[in-house]
């Protein structure tokens, strides 16, 4: 037996995130690792993927060829599924020893770091400050919306697509705060964990981006830790390393500022799936209310931005969803104007209570995170009054049958 597989007697992959490319012509998938613990990528046939499924650590290569033929009517050959497993484990995707040593060697590395290196930079945005300042300021230029901008806005709902699609969006939103985004001397940033469930992640990193760094506020850090469980708080700490929700809208305010650093608290929201289904709200949680009231202690003394990261609907081929056609793409307006007009009356509970109901069918993925800033601005100051700040529907896939929805909102 290969060695591999000795230690893999049942294997279980580790979280990953497939993505359809193709290869001489042919559909193919390609095996990316959220937390990039190897430098291999695997890139395996439609079949092998399917096969993935099985590998929930209930069964062995053997038993995992029988429960693909028994749910696909067909045959996969063992030594395929046998050397698929070699190279899952030789990439860090099984969970086992070879990938817990890897995780926990990144997670040294990244704390020994003395920031958080973007790692958008160069793909989604330019990596150098003055191309950044550049490429940023055009998307203002042809989208400002500064002359409409109060002067009392406290918060911020941006998106977290990439600029490149997202970019008029950013730009209605960022240029409407850039008021507050220079008056803060914090900003509470929340932005979606899509790699985690659990309900908050944080990092005593700072993050950087082209223009500098911009430090963790390490004490607020600390008591919110304190609050939540410090085993809890970062247990999936290296999850900031990848995650692109909080660096994107990040890097927007430090142009804001015109490259001037603010303190910052970076936070991962996991899913509220629970919520889904068993009809409370999100804030009847102890350790949510917990959080919440921590927060608003922790920055009664400060000027503070609060900034949800969040984008809207993910529907189509590309979410495991049928094509969206015009009356589709009219139906996820409509939605999405009803989530909106919630954000800017800073009603956190009918913005839920909207996406519940129809059981997120669209996959809003900024749930958690607007849901808790709106919380937040109520708890600090009161109700909020928000005024929409652009909304686009962003191509997902190269057929234009798969949509993500986006929207920018000024919350007073």
């Amino acid at each position: 037996m290969n060695d591999s597989r000795a230690r893999n007697p049942l294997p279980r992959l580790r979280p990953i995130d497939p993505r359809p490319v193709e290869q001489n012509g042919e559909l193919r998938y390609l095996l990316r690792d959220p937390l990039q613990l190897c430098d291999d990528m695997l890139i395996v046939p439609p079949a092998l993927a399917a096969a993935l499924a099985f590998c929930d650590g209930t069964r062995d290569a053997e038993s995992i060829c029988a429960a693909f033929a028994l749910h696909y009517g067909r045959r996969i050959p063992l030594r395929a599924v046998e050397q698929l497993l070699d190279a899952l484990d030789q990439a860090c995707l099984l969970e086992n020893e070879r990938a817990s040593a890897a995780q926990a060697a990144a997670l040294d590395a990244y704390r020994r770091a003395p920031f958080r290196q973007p790692s958008c930079a160069g793909n989604s945005y330019p990596a150098s400050a003055p191309a950044l300042k550049r490429a940023l300021n055009a998307y203002l230029k042809e989208h400002d919306t500064s002359a409409s901008a109060t002067l009392h806005a406290r918060g911020i709902i941006s998106p977290h697509i990439d600029y490149p699609r997202g970019g008029p969006v950013y730009a209605q939103a960022w240029s409407a705060a850039t008021h507050i985004a220079r008056q803060a001397d914090l900003a509470i940033i929340i932005g979606t964990d899509h790699y985690g469930d659990d309900p908050f992640t944080l990092t005593r990193q700072h993050y950087a981006t082209p223009y500098g760094v911009l430090p963790t506020a390490q004490p607020i850090v600390e008591a919110l830790a304190e609050a939540i469980g410090p085993a809890n708080a970062f247990a999936g700490e290296l999850r900031h390393r990848v995650e692109h929700s909080l660096e994107l809208p990040l890097v927007w305010l430090h142009h804001a500022r015109n490259g001037q650093p603010i303190e910052v608290v970076p936070v991962l929201a996991g899913s509220f799936g629970s919520f889904m289904h068993n009809g409370h709200a999100p804030s009847s949680s102890p350790l949510i209310q917990s959080f919440l009231d921590t927060v608003a202690r922790l920055v009664r003394n400060h000027r503070v931005m609060f900034i949800a990261s969040g984008d809207l609907a993910h529907v189509g081929p590309a979410f495991g969803g049928p094509p969206v056609d015009d009356e589709g793409r009219a139906m996820i307006a409509h939605a999405d104007e009803a989530l909106i007009a919630h954000m800017r009356a800073g009603d956190a509970d009918g913005f839920f209570d909207d996406i519940r109901r129809v059981g997120n069918g669209n996959n809003v993925c900024g749930t958690a995170p607007i849901y808790l800033t709106l919380k937040l601005l109520e708890a600090t100051q009161g109700n909020a009054a928000g005024h929409a700040r652009g909304y686009a529907h962003c191509p997902a896939d190269d057929e234009g049958a798969s949509i993500v929805s986006v929207c920018g909102v000024t919350l007073d």
